[in-house]
């Protein structure tokens, strides 16, 4: 039993700091898209995170870590926790990590299919959304907004694949066992 807390411990940490490196490159990815949605929204949303206008792009990577750090906790977490399902340490560090790493993948993907709705779909949208006044560049905002909205979705969706992935392994083991 020791042996599987230490692996939740490593997969609680791991999947932290997978989700805080992912926030940081997301975030310059989505700057470089539109440096107005930090400047008039993410910048504010941190309480003018500090050095924000001095180093902008070193800014919003840390926005990019403060915002999902705890998303790769409660990730890790039930990964970890499904985790406890198998039947041996070997297995559980395996079913753990593979889930993870197929989370982390999964994020990305959707993430980059939320750039291309937001760029092609939502920011040709004439939709009267509460957007702030003096926007440059509306569908560059819009589409960073999407791709941040839509990479949550993909760790959402990616989490449900990962404990799928473990729990197939479960059955594998058991019936190898059989």
């Amino acid at each position: 039993m020791a042996k599987k807390i230490g692996i939740l411990i490593l997969v609680i940490f791991l999947s932290i700091i997978l989700a805080s490196i992912y926030g940081f490159l997301h975030n310059q990815i989505s700057y470089s898209i539109s440096t107005e949605y930090f400047t008039e929204f993410k910048f504010l949303q941190f309480g003018g995170v500090k050095f924000s206008m001095d180093f902008p792009r070193y800014s919003a990577g840390l926005i990019g870590i403060a915002s999902t750090w705890w998303f790769g906790l409660i990730i890790g977490l039930i990964i970890g926790i499904v985790g406890f399902l198998q039947p041996i340490t070997k297995i559980m560090w395996k079913s753990s990590y593979g889930a993870i790493i197929r989370t982390l993948g999964i994020a990305i993907g959707i993430g980059i299919v939320g750039i291309l709705v937001g760029r092609f779909i939502i920011s040709n949208l004439n939709a009267n959304w509460n957007l702030p006044a003096d926007l440059t560049d509306r569908q560059s905002f819009l589409t960073a907004g999407t791709m941040h909205n839509f990479s949550y979705l993909g760790g959402v969706i990616g989490l449900i694949y990962g404990i799928t992935y473990q729990l197939k392994i479960k059955k594998a083991s058991a019936q190898h066992r059989v």
